[in-house]
């Protein structure tokens, strides 16, 4: 500013500004600078250092810009600089997209037109909009992953109400601090007795009239944490009738949250399958320890017998883990028996040791049974009885009384050499029998329990003749 104030800008006095200098200007006030004529041939092109992706433009000087413009710039760009040329340079400032052939992305930049000079030139001063329109495309994304989710949210929401709606069994949703009702079924609120709308946000002791809430909710909160399958028993306060409670406890929103299925017992209430309830107690109360194993071995559940046998707290610690990390031989045991149970279909007694991550090996009986599960899979239920506890005869294998009096009789007539080895063939042979035995004839069992391979172990049993015994 001069001694003649801001009217010197005002008042048309522009200061006289050096070429070279005013396309240093132009490309810093601007990402890019073109000067046409009124035909639209490109005299000079100034670019801002700063800016990248305009190499096919600068290569425009002395062509025309339509080359580099996409088909529905070109009508906007000679409508816009005809409307310039007319109205002797008021217009307002056009957006145009660059064709660029090796990116393949259209450059958008948006123009504002000048007149320069008293031989037509027209000044295109242009700003980058790829930033503005990277920006617009990730909104534009950012609102359709939104509308998916919701559409997404909204088609589970769908399949969860029809579930709940459509199930005989009554579950109730409820908040693990105060037992506040967070959502029901129609099933639960008809054995409560009244609407599904009015039950939301009510306590759902009140309504079974417990006086004794927080302990209530306090076991539910144990038992779902131990994901034990022993239900929780309350009797309502206002009928006498015994109520079956299984929970099972979830985080959502960072509230844990309660689903409690309430089974009824009783005449009035749907009726509970009678083999159901006295196998769930066998089950729960047998002195016997009872283990179900999914067709790849890993168990699935076990009753607290079996708990009490590898000396663990509680069921969800073992659930999910190979059930031969317990037992004495690991996998020979788990093959014998399953290949076994696959041929027949169960597996009276099999002798083996089980032993848990801290307890010492102890000796049990294994029955074993497979179960149709559905969808053609198959799941082992083993029961094992403590052979510390019970007095069974156990089958021996037959002892080879001839060799033994063959080696009995080598005393006296053979060296102490020839009688070793005699007797290594006697215990090699009685051996050989047991492992045949106890793994119900499976050759490959045997093999692996002895430690042989196959073609040793048919060898063997071709040396003692036992290839043809059942």
């Amino acid at each position: 500013m001069t001694s003649r104030g801001t009217k010197y800008w005002n008042s048309g006095s522009i200061p006289l500004i050096a070429p070279e200098i005013l396309g240093d200007i132009i490309a810093q006030v601007s990402d890019v600078g073109i000067v046409i004529d009124e035909t639209g041939q490109v005299v000079s092109v100034l670019m801002n250092e700063d800016t990248t992706g305009y190499e096919e433009i600068v290569s425009l000087e002395g062509r025309d810009i339509r080359e580099f413009l996409t088909v529905e710039s070109i009508a906007k760009f000679d409508e816009r600089l005809q409307s310039f040329i007319e109205s002797d340079g008021q217009v307002r400032p056009v957006e145009l997209n660059h064709g660029n052939e090796k990116t393949r992305h259209d450059i958008p930049i948006r123009y504002s037109l000048h007149r320069v000079g008293p031989d037509g030139a027209i000044l295109m001063l242009g700003r980058d909009l790829r930033p503005i329109a990277e920006m617009q495309n990730q909104l534009v994304q950012s609102q359709i992953a939104l509308e998916r989710d919701i559409e997404a949210h909204r088609e589970y929401d769908m399949r969860f109400r029809v579930l709940m709606e459509n199930s005989s069994e009554c579950f109730v949703f409820i908040t693990s601090h105060n037992g506040r009702i967070v959502d029901i079924n129609s099933a639960a609120a008809r054995s409560l007795g009244s609407e599904r709308e009015a039950l939301i946000n009510s306590t759902l002791t009140d309504h079974l009239q417990i006086k004794n809430s927080d302990e209530l909710i306090e076991n539910l909160a144990s038992q779902a944490v131990t994901d034990s399958s022993v239900p929780v028993d309350i009797i309502h306060g206002a009928t006498g009738q015994k109520i079956h409670i299984f929970a099972s406890m979830f985080r959502v929103a960072g509230q844990r949250t309660i689903l409690a299925r309430l089974d009824y017992v009783g005449e009035e209430s749907s009726p509970t399958d009678a083999l159901s309830v006295n196998l769930h107690g066998l089950y729960q109360a047998s002195p016997d320890a009872m283990v179900f194993v999914s067709d790849e071995g890993k168990i699935l559940s076990a009753n607290e017998s079996f708990l009490d046998l590898l000396g663990v707290a509680h069921g969800a610690s073992i659930r999910g883990t190979p059930i031969a990390d317990y037992l004495l031989r690991g996998s020979v045991d788990l093959k014998v028996m399953t290949e076994n149970v696959g041929r027949s279909g169960k597996m009276r007694m099999y002798a083996t040791k089980v032993a848990g991550p801290y307890g010492s090996p102890r000796g049990v009986e294994v029955a074993v049974s497979s179960i149709e599960a559905g969808s053609n899979q198959v799941v082992y239920a083993f029961v094992m009885r403590d052979a510390n506890r019970v007095d069974v005869s156990r089958v021996q294998a037959p002892v080879a009384d001839e060799s033994l009096e063959s080696v009995v009789e080598l005393v006296g007539s053979a060296t102490l050499k020839e009688i070793v080895a005699e007797t290594t063939n006697v215990i090699e042979k009685m051996c050989i029998e047991t492992a045949v035995e106890l793994t119900m004839n499976n050759r490959v069992a045997a093999a692996e329990m002895l430690g042989l391979s196959r073609q040793s172990l048919y060898v063997k049993l071709r040396k003692f003749d036992l290839l043809s015994r059942k």
